[in-house]
């Protein structure tokens, strides 16, 4: 029997391949309720057909056409519903879709974790906002906004923590800014704001920065805890000759830059000075990603001498970086950048790898001192690098004395106790550097298993002039013989300081009395002279 003509555009559909994302959901009117209702009609259409063709007679009665009238109005209805059905399904579909592409362009245009607008939204939106403030002559302002101690709470806390600081920041920014305000999470910790003010009233963009100041350092509770962060901003602003907001941001990230160096917790303009210093930074950043592989960053080795006898005791390793053309580039210039740019570990045990290569034939009872920075004491797997080095060189763990800073213990004090104990059990000494500057040190002696204590430089070159600084050496020096520590002196530059160190009862002492920091040619010559050099390095 013929199928009637308005099945057809039905059964086409329902040949039709379904499409859309993944491509699984049936097409309006293909579910198993549709494909029911069409069997069902299509054989209630068949059946009768098949009877008017079995009693119709040629010439149509008023039965037979009642009866024609009665198939026509069931096909008619079952058409109907499945006509109804369809559009329900397809009124459905659409809508689905809508809010499917409503929500991978809400995912495309903000963070999914806070709900603000993702870096690529902000440049659309700012682009707008630059438009809008040149018809109405008025100014762009971008902050940029870090927290500062972020990855410490992630890293300590865990991430759930961190992931409460982040939604806590993005509430308080949104009540902050201004509501014309556009507020963007651009990264992990990294924030903007960007607002249209008027230039001649740049206060209004400082209240803007003090408001933020003061809503992120509040507490942020978590669990039974309360999560505390500092904040740096960077602010600049638009410029005649900008044609899009985007200068504008990278200055206020030059800005943000400044402010977290000068230490963080606090807002800072941008100023012409700061494009020099950051591309000054990014060329030591590049040429220390080079230098460290190529083996520039190389040891000097400053003396340490007992200072009962005299006797050249060992050496602290320090670090210089011997540049093709700039000649010897002092630390201060490159750690911090090096421990900025993540860069600090591969820079520290180059340093360590050649120094303990060198040291190896030296005479056994000289040792060697490496200061250790903060950073690395994050690093879990810290102390099985550093005995991986001491035995591919041959160098004994007991001729090993590492220096650690008081302020490379806030941070991880677990993590640091793991890591010293690990040391220790290899023979490897462990020093606490630039005692009493620090917040905490008696508790620090406490806590860790110190061998040594250094006085930092600051008190022992005062001593000369200040009843306060030969106060403080003399009871480090007291502290160190009831706990049974030795202490150590930095700082020494004249003959005056080192007896008056020796007569309070310093154990050891360094600095530019004994000599300048010598390179690897010097040091041999030096350990040559004095008959310190071993039988293996000396042949």
């Amino acid at each position: 029997m013929a199928i009637p003509w308005a099945m057809w555009p039905f059964l086409a559909r329902t040949r039709a391949r379904p499409s859309g994302i993944g491509a699984t959901a049936p097409l309006p009117g293909t579910g198993p309720g549709d494909q029911a209702l069409l069997v069902a009609a299509l054989w209630l259409v068949a059946f009768l057909g098949a009877l008017g063709t079995q009693y119709l007679p040629l010439s149509i009665a008023p039965a037979a056409a009642r009866q024609m009238l009665i198939s026509a109005l069931l096909l008619n209805i079952a058409l109907t519903l499945i006509g109804i059905l369809r559009h329900r399904r397809l009124v459905e579909e659409i809508r689905g879709r809508r809010t499917l592409e409503a929500r991978v362009k809400t995912l495309a245009s903000h963070d999914p974790l806070t709900g603000l607008a993702n870096r690529r939204s902000l440049m659309d939106l700012a682009g707008a906002a630059f438009l809008a403030a040149g018809r109405r002559k008025l100014a762009v302002a971008v902050l940029t906004i870090n927290l500062d101690n972020f990855r410490t709470i992630n890293e300590g806390s865990g991430h759930d923590a961190g992931d409460a600081v982040l939604m806590a920041s993005a509430d308080a920014l949104r009540e902050t800014a201004p509501v014309s305000a556009t507020v963007a999470r651009l990264g992990a910790d990294e924030f903007a704001c960007v607002m249209v003010y008027d230039r001649n009233r740049p206060h209004s963009v400082d209240s803007v920065a003090a408001a933020i100041l003061a809503k992120l350092s509040q507490p942020i509770a978590f669990g039974r805890h309360m999560l505390h962060v500092t904040t740096s901003i960077g602010i600049a602003r638009t410029e005649a000759g900008d044609v899009a907001v985007e200068p504008a941001i990278r200055r206020a990230d030059i800005a943000l830059s400044a402010a977290k160096k000068a230490g963080g917790d606090r807002a800072c303009w941008f100023d012409a000075g700061m494009g020099h210093e950051l591309e000054t930074r990014n060329a030591i950043e590049s040429g220390l990603r080079a230098a460290i592989p190529a083996g520039q960053i190389i040891p000097y080795y400053e003396q340490q001498i007992d200072l009962a006898s005299g006797r050249l005791e060992g050496f602290e390793v320090l670090a210089r970086w011997n540049h093709p053309t700039d000649g010897i580039i002092m630390p201060d210039v490159f750690i911090p950048i090096a421990e900025d740019a993540g860069l600090i570990s591969d820079l520290s045990l180059s340093i360590m790898r050649q120094a303990f290569e060198h040291a190896a034939g030296w005479d056994p009872s000289l040792t060697l001192s490496v200061n250790i920075s903060p950073v690395q004491l994050k690093d879990p797997w810290f102390a099985e690098k550093i005995l991986k080095l001491l035995t591919e060189a041959g160098f004994p763990g007991n001729r090993l004395e590492i220096e650690i800073t008081e302020t490379a213990l806030f941070d991880n004090l677990p993590l640091a106790r793991t890591i010293v104990t690990s040391l220790k059990n290899q023979g490897v000494r462990v020093a606490l550097d630039d005692f009493g500057t620090g917040y905490s040190s008696l508790a620090h002696l406490r806590a860790l298993p110190f061998d040594r204590i250094k006085i930092d430089k600051s008190f022992v070159m005062a001593m000369g002039d200040d009843a306060e600084s030969i106060a403080i050496v003399d009871a480090i020096t007291h502290l160190g013989r009831s706990l049974l520590v030795t202490v150590t002196a930095e700082g020494v530059e004249t003959a005056a300081l080192a007896e008056r160190l020796r007569a309070l009862g310093c154990h050891k002492a360094q600095g530019w009395y004994y000599g300048r920091p010598l390179t690897i040619v010097q040091t041999r010559r030096l350990l040559a002279d004095r008959a310190l050099l071993g039988t293996a390095r000396a042949a």
